[in-house]
C-alpha cells in the first residue's frame, strides 16, 4: 500500500527545508514535534496517549527512564505493548550525521542492549537507522556496527510497506516485529546482556574470592560465599540505585580515587542500613529479624586494587550497562545462572566449581518471564477474580477468610515466580484504587496512592512495603538464593521512584524505604522438617551434613499457617532429577505418598505445594511430561486427576529451555473436588498459545496415561481397527536387531559368549571393513533406513552363536521388513531381501508362512500416514526428543491380510525412489519425484479404503497429507 498521506507531507516539507532543518538551530524538540511523533502516529502508535491510558499502559513513553547524572539521559521514546517494552526510539536533530556519528549510536544500542531489547531505532527524520541491539556495545565501533537498515527520508515513500511491516503497532501485536528480529538476528558478535553480565559478576566473585580468602583466613568457607555473595549484591544494588536516581550518581565510582576503598564501601553499607532497613543492609542487633544480621562483613579485609577494577567496570566509558533500564527480571537470569557455582577452598586458596546439582542437572535453566506470567495470571489472577483491596489483603471485617492472600514459591531460586506475582499484585491493586476513585485513597494517614501526573497514579512506597509483606513468601534450600530474592523484591519495591519523592514518603510514613524480608524469604529445605531426626539420630551426622539437610517446619517458620489454613497460591519451576543420600531416599519414600521407583524430585514439590494449600487454593508449576505417560509416575497423575480438582495442562511445540534436553508441561490445580475434564492447552510460540482439546478424566484413568493429543473420535477409529484386523504379531514373527560391539563406539557394548578368542583379543569388534569369512554379512543400522530404502553402512559383521540375540538365523538370513525404533512423522521402515546383519536399532519382522507379500502388505500399511498415527495416539508418544515404540506395540497393530494391490504398490515405491536417489540430472529427479508423491498418495488410498476409513477419518488421520 502507498504511505499515508501524512507521510508524503512530511518528505515534501522537510525537502523543502532542508537547509533550514538541518541548522544547528533546529533542535531535537522540534523535530520530534514536527516530523517524528507525526511519523509514528502514522505507524498508528498513541504518541500522545489520546487514549487516556495509565502510566503502566501507554503506548509511548517518553524519556522512558529518569534523567540522572553523569552522561547519562533516558531514551527519547519506549514503545510498548501492554506495558512491555518493544524498542527504544533515540532522538537527534537533523544536523547531527547518524550515518557516520559513533555517539549516538552507541548510546541507542546502550539503552537497548541493556533493557535486552532486540531492535531499536535511532533518527533524525533525515536519517533512519535499525539496530540490531543483541549485539554487545563497545566504544569502539564504527556507526555502522550492528545496523540492520538504514534509510534516509527519500526512502520512505518507496519503502513505506517495509517500515509498516516490522515497525507499526499493528505489526507488532501480530509478531511481525519479534519474527523479523528473530529471522535477522546476528551470529557474530552477539553477547546479550545478561551473558555478558553474568560474565562480569563470575569474574567479580573469582577475584573478591581469592583475595577475601587470602586477606582473611580465619573465614570458614560459608562465611567466604556469603562475605563474596553480599559484597557483590550489595554493589549492584547501590549501582542500580544510582542510575534509577535513588541514591547519588558517582557514589561508587568516587572510592576509585583513593584509597581503603572497603572502608569508603563500609560507610555507604551503613548509610543504606539506615536509608532502607533491608536484610542486605542489616548490621545492628535489635533491628530486624535476626536472621539476616550481619556481624563480620563490615570487618573485612579486601585490597583496593580488587575493588577499583570492579567500581570501575560499572561507569561509562568502562561498562556498558545501562542500569536504569535494566529489567528486574533480567538480573534474576543473571543470578540463577551465578547461583549455580560455588567457591570451595582448598587450604587457604579459593577455588570456584559448580555446585554437583547442578552439573548432574546439565547446568542451570531460568524460567522465561512468559511462562512466569502465565502461570502468575492463571493462579493469583484467578483468586483476585472479584475481590477488592480489602478483602485480598484479609482486611474485610465482613469476610469468614480474614487472612490475606498469600504467594508461595517453595523452591525460589533468584525469585523470578515470586517477582512476578508480586508485579501482578502492584498493577492489581493501583488499578483497584484508581477504577474505586483514587483521591479517596490518596489521603488520610495511611495513603495507598500518590500522584505523579494528570491522571497518572502510582502506590506509595508504604503501600508497596505492606503488598510485599503481606503476599509474598518463598523458600529455599540455598543461602545465596534466598539473598538473590530479597535482592531483586528490594529494587522491585524501589522501581520508579525518585530519591526526593522516596524521601518525601519515608519522612512522611516516619519509615525507612524498603522492608526486611526475613520473615518472608525464608532459607530450608522444602521437603524434609525436622522430623527426619525422629528416625535418624543426630549424632550419625556431621555439622555439613545438618547445613546441607537445611531442614525446614513449615508451621514454625510459617506461624500463621495453622490459622490459615494454608498457601492460597503455590507456583514455581522446581528441581528435577533425583539426588540424595540412602537416609534422605529412605525418608522420601516414608513421608512421601507419591513415592514410585524413579520418583523425580518435582514429584515431591508437587505433594509438598498441594498440601501447603488451602481449599480452594491454586498450584503451578513447569515441570517435565514425564508425569503424563511414564508408568514411574502413576500416583502423582492418578492423585492430580481424582483427588484434586487439576483444570489444566499446557504442552509446547518447542523446547521452553533451549539448551535443556527436556520437554515441559505446566498444569493447574485446585484444592478442591476432581474435575470430569482436563483441558489441554498447547503453546505454538510464546506468544501463541490457545486450548486444544478437552480429555474425559474417565478415559485417562482406564488408559493409565495422559495423551494431550487424544481424542475421542481417534479412540473409535482405534478402537473399531482393533476390532476388525488380527494383529501384526499373528502374521509375522518380530525380534531386535543385534547388538555387536563397534571400533568407532557405535551401539552398546560388547556381547560375548564363552572364552575370548583370539579375534576378540585383537580386535575388540565383531566389524570389518570387507568380509573376513564367510560368517560376516553386510550391516544395516538405524540411521541407515528411511521410507521403503535403505543403504549398507559400509561394514560387515560377523554374524554367529557368539553374538547376543537374536541367535535364530533366520532373523539374518531370510527376506525380512526392518523398523527404526524412532517414531517420525512417518514410519521408517524397508524389505530386504538377501542376507544382511540388522542393528539393534531396528525391529525385524519375517513372515510366519514364508510369503514375502505379507511383509509388503505390512510395510505399505505401516509406512502410510495410519502406522506412525496408530502408534503415536495409541500409546501416547508424543515426546520429540525420546519417540520411541517397543516390540509389543509393533506386535499389536491391527494388520491387514496379504494384499498383492498393496505390495505391489511397494515395489513399484520402492523401485522409483531408489531411481530417484541415482538420478543425475535435476530434471529426471523432478520427474521420479512427482511419479513418488503420486504412488504414496495411491498407496494411502489403498490402505485407507482397505480399512474402511471414511474421508473425515483420513483428516483426521493424516489432516496435511
Amino acid at each position: 500500500m502507498p504511505a499515508p498521506k501524512i507521510i508524503s507531507d512530511l518528505v515534501e516539507r522537510f525537502r523543502l527545508h532542508k537547509d533550514a532543518y538541518q541548522a544547528s538551530s533546529y533542535n531535537e524538540t522540534q523535530v520530534r514535534r514536527e516530523f517524528i511523533d507525526p511519523f509514528f502516529k502514522a505507524l498508528g502508535w498513541d504518541i500522545d496517549n489520546e487514549q487516556g491510558y495509565a502510566e503502566a499502559y501507554k503506548d509511548v513513553v517518553h524519556e522512558d527512564a529518569l534523567k540522572i547524572g553523569g552522561n547519562t539521559k533516558a531514551p527519547d521514546y519506549a514503545f510498548r505493548i501492554g506495558g512491555t517494552r518493544k524498542f527504544f526510539l533515540e532522538a537527534k536533530k537533523p544536523s547531527v550525521n547518524i550515518k557516520q556519528d559513533v555517539g549516538p549510536a552507541f548510546q541507542l544500542r546502550r539503552y537497548a542492549w541493556s533493557a535486552k531489547l532486540p531492535l531499536s531505532i535511532l533518527t533524525d527524520f533525515e536519517e533512519f537507522a535499525v539496530y540490531d541491539c543483541r549485539v554487545k556495545p563497545e566504544r569502539t565501533d564504527k556507526a555502522s556496527v550492528a545496523r540492520t537498515v538504514y534509510y534516509t527520508f527519500e526512502d520512505y515513500l518507496d519503502k513505506w510497506d517495509e517500515i509498516e511491516a516490522i515497525f507499526s503497532r499493528e505489526a507488532v501485536l501480530k509478531g511481525s516485529f519479534d519474527k523479523y528480529a528473530a529471522d535477522n538476528r546476528r551470529k557474530r558478535g552477539t553477547a546479550e546482556v545478561d551473558d555478558a553480565f553474568l560474565e562480569e559478576i563470575e569474574s567479580w566473585r573469582a577475584a573478591l574470592a581469592r583475595n577475601i580468602a587470602l586477606r582473611n583466613q580465619d573465614l570458614d568457607v560459608r562465611e567466604l560465599n556469603a562475605a563474596v555473595q553480599r559484597t557483590i549484591d550489595r554493589i549492584v544494588f547501590l549501582r542500580i540505585a544510582e542510575d534509577r536516581g535513588i541514591e547519588r550518581y558517582g557514589q561508587l565510582q568516587a572510592l576509585t580515587s583513593g584509597k581503603e576503598v572497603y572502608e569508603g564501601l563500609a560507610s555507604l553499607f551503613r548509610k543504606a542500613d539506615d536509608r532502607y532497613n533491608s536484610g542486605l543492609f542489616h548490621f545492628r542487633k535489635g533491628d530486624g529479624s535476626p536472621e539476616t544480621l550481619d556481624t563480620f562483613t563490615l570487618d573485612l579485609e579486601i585490597d583496593d586494587k580488587v575493588l577499583k577494577s570492579i567500581l570501575k567496570s560499572l561507569y561509562y566509558p568502562d561498562s556498558p550497562y545501562e542500569f536504569s533500564v535494566l529489567p528486574a527480571d533480567i538480573l534474576g537470569q543473571v543470578y540463577e545462572r551465578f547461583l549455580g557455582k560455588v567457591i570451595r577452598l582448598a587450604g587457604t586458596r579459593a577455588i570456584i566449581e559448580e555446585k554437583p546439582e547442578v552439573k548432574k542437572a546439565g547446568g542451570v535453566y531460568y524460567t522465561p518471564a512468559y511462562i512466569v506470567d502465565y502461570i502468575v495470571n492463571n493462579t493469583l489472577g484467578k483468586l483476585l477474580e472479584g475481590k477488592t483491596p480489602s478483602q485480598a489483603s484479609g482486611e474485610d471485617g465482613r469476610a469468614k477468610d480474614r487472612s490475606p492472600i498469600r504467594v508461595l514459591d517453595p523452591a525460589c531460586g533468584s525469585g523470578s515466580f515470586l517477582i512476578g506475582a508480586y508485579q501482578f499484585l502492584l498493577e492489581w491493586y493501583r488499578d483497584a484504587y484508581v477504577a474505586d476513585g483514587p483521591a479517596k485513597h490518596a489521603g488520610g494517614k495511611e495513603p495507598k496512592l500518590m500522584q505523579t501526573g494528570k491522571d497518572d497514579w502510582r502506590l506509595t512506597i508504604a503501600e508497596r512495603r505492606r503488598i510485599l509483606l503481606t503476599h509474598i513468601y518463598g523458600v529455599d534450600i540455598d543461602t545465596q538464593a534466598v539473598e538473590v530474592t530479597k535482592l531483586s523484591l528490594l529494587l522491585k519495591v524501589l522501581e520508579g521512584e525518585t530519591a526526593d519523592a522516596m524521601a518525601r514518603q519515608m519522612d512522611f510514613f516516619h519509615i525507612r524505604a524498603l522492608p526486611d524480608l526475613g520473615h518472608n524469604i525464608r532459607c530450608g529445605n522444602s521437603l524434609i522438617g525436622s522430623d527426619f531426626y525422629g528416625t535418624y539420630s543426630y549424632s550419625l551426622f556431621s555439622d555439613d551434613d545438618h547445613i546441607a539437610m537445611n531442614v525446614f517446619d513449615w508451621e514454625a517458620e510459617f506461624p500463621f499457617l495453622k490459622r490459615a489454613g494454608g498457601f492460597d497460591c503455590v507456583i514455581g519451576n522446581p528441581p528435577y532429577l533425583f539426588s540424595a543420600g540412602k537416609d534422605q531416599a529412605l525418608y522420601y519414600q516414608d513421608r512421601y505418598e507419591l513415592t514410585e521407583y524413579q520418583t523425580d524430585f518435582y514429584v515431591y514439590f508437587i505433594e509438598r505445594g498441594i498440601n501447603l494449600l488451602k481449599d480452594g487454593g491454586i498450584i503451578s508449576y513447569i515441570v517435565p511430561d514425564s508425569w503424563l505417560n511414564s508408568a514411574n509416575f502413576s500416583r502423582v497423575r492418578h492423585t492430580l486427576l481424582n483427588d484434586w480438582a487439576t483444570e489444566s495442562v499446557s504442552i509446547f511445540d518447542y523446547k521452553v529451555f533451549k539448551d535443556a534436553n527436556i520437554e515441559n508441561t505446566v498444569f493447574f490445580t485446585r484444592n478442591a473436588p476432581p474435575l470430569k475434564a482436563l483441558d489441554v492447552i498447547k503453546f505454538k510460540s510464546p506468544v501463541e498459545y490457545g486450548q486444544v482439546n478437552s480429555l474425559n478424566v474417565s478415559d485417562i484413568n482406564r488408559v493409565g496415561l495422559i495423551n494431550p493429543h487424544y481424542e475421542k473420535r481417534a479412540e473409535k477409529i482405534i478402537s473399531r481397527l482393533d476390532k476388525g484386523f488380527a494383529n501384526f504379531g499373528s502374521l509375522v514373527r518380530l525380534n531386535r536387531g543385534l547388538h555387536a560391539y563397534r571400533t568407532d563406539g557405535y551401539g552398546a557394548s560388547a556381547y560375548g559368549k564363552g572364552p575370548q578368542t583370539k579375534r576378540d583379543k585383537d580386535e575388540r569388534s565383531y566389524h570389518a571393513d570387507s568380509p573376513m569369512d564367510k560368517t560376516y554379512l553386510p550391516e544395516v543400522r538405524g540411521r541407515d533406513v528411511f521410507w521403503l530404502t535403505y543403504r549398507y553402512s559400509g561394514q560387515y559383521v560377523s554374524y554367529g552363536d557368539w553374538l547376543a540375540e537374536p541367535r535364530d538365523p533366520d532373523f539374518m538370513h531370510k527376506p525380512k521388513a526392518v523398523f527404526r525404533k524412532t517414531l517420525g512423522p512417518i514410519l521408517s521402515a524397508a524389505y530386504i531381501e538377501e542376507s544382511a546383519a540388522i542393528d539393534q536399532a531396528l525391529y525385524i519382522a519375517i513372515s510366519k508362512s514364508d510369503d514375502t507379500q505379507v511383509l509388503k502388505t505390512a510395510l505399505g500399511v505401516l509406512t502410510s500416514p495410519l502406522g506412525a498415527w496408530y502408534l503415536r495416539t495409541k500409546y501416547a508418544i508424543y515426546d520429540r526428543l525420546h519417540p520411541w515404540y517397543t516390540k509389543k506395540q509393533l506386535e499389536e497393530f491391527p494388520m491387514l491380510p496379504s494384499s498383492s494391490e498393496i505390495a505391489g504398490l511397494v515395489d513399484a515405491l520402492t523401485e522409483v525412489i531408489d531411481e530417484e536417489g541415482a538420478a543425475r540430472v535435476e530434471s529426471h529427479r523432478r520427474r521420479l519425484k512427482l511419479k513418488s508423491d503420486m504412488l504414496r498418495e495411491e498407496l494411502w488410498d489403498v490402505v485407507a479404503r482397505a480399512y474402511g476409513l471414511s474421508e473425515t477419518e483420513k483428516s483426521i488421520i493424516a489432516p496435511d497429507f
